[in-house]
């Protein structure tokens, strides 16, 4: 199983691509969240992932920066049943405000002939905390994650190899939600600048954290390894250098700092 970051920045970056990944066993992967546009279908490419193996898209919240990118995903392998290169289904799991505006929004901006895949290739599935989803031989548990702005849903997945990875989604993560995070080999966590950098880019006005706040969460709850995405895109030559040491500063476990298209083993 493989970890592949198509993107890692915060919504309003332009140096890097919006904060979306896949998880990826052999050719098959499941995509959690598309970015904000059709920026996603290079990152896919560059990233060796073919249309024709998604079969799961996991869609957190209804920001922008998470929700555009779906319209062209649908589009793509709308585009694929259509030449009979699709097999199978797409199923995009969401929760009931994702699905009220993403499902009419796919309806209103695409053509017809592609658009009537949806509801049989392609099919919009709700969700609800506490279900339990399954592909890639991986139990996914739903949970809110109890924003602050919009509602999200984040996941712990059991992996094949019984790890344990948690998405956190791209806000801190609420006390309700820290017994789900204990113990995780893997947490994926935003973390919008460095503490230092805190006057600068207002992450707690945005309802984010900073890395020093993101790693003492890990440290506190015996997460082995972490990983921090959702960042601002200024510091982007340094920022793999200076968030893992400033995160290194209070915790002990595997830090990971990606740029986009990174690819961690699981």
């Amino acid at each position: 199983m493989e970890l592949i970051l198509l993107g890692t920045g915060n919504a309003m970056v332009t140096r890097c691509y919006n904060t979306c990944f896949a998880l990826r066993q052999g050719e098959e992967f499941l995509l959690v969240d598309a970015g904000g546009g059709n920026g996603i279908l290079r990152q896919m490419d560059d990233a060796g992932l073919s249309f024709a193996h998604l079969h799961h898209l996991f869609v957190t919240h209804a920001h922008t920066d998470h929700v555009l990118g779906v319209v062209w995903v649908v589009r793509a392998v709308a585009a694929l049943c259509s030449k009979g290169r699709y097999q199978g289904t797409l199923t995009i799991w969401c929760h009931d405000a994702v699905l009220s505006i993403l499902e009419p929004l796919c309806h209103a901006l695409l053509p017809e002939k592609l658009a009537r895949y949806i509801g049989t290739a392609i099919r919009f599935v709700p969700i609800v905390p506490g279900e339990i989803l399954r592909c890639l031989s991986m139990e996914l548990t739903v949970f809110d994650i109890f924003s602050t702005k919009a509602k999200q849903y984040g996941f712990r997945a059991v992996l094949p190899d019984g790890q344990v990875l948690v998405c956190l989604g791209d806000e801190p993560c609420h006390p309700d939600c820290r017994k789900l995070v204990r113990g995780c080999d893997w947490l994926l966590t935003e973390a919008f600048c460095l503490y230092d950098d805190r006057d600068r880019f207002h992450p707690y006005e945005k309802h984010h954290s900073t890395v020093l706040d993101a790693a003492t969460l890990a440290q506190t709850l015996e997460v082995r390894h972490l990983v921090l995405y959702h960042t601002e895109d200024r510091s982007l030559a340094t920022r793999k250098e200076r968030y893992s040491a400033e995160a290194r500063r209070v915790y002990s476990g595997s830090v990971f700092v990606p740029d986009d298209l990174d690819v961690i083993p699981l």
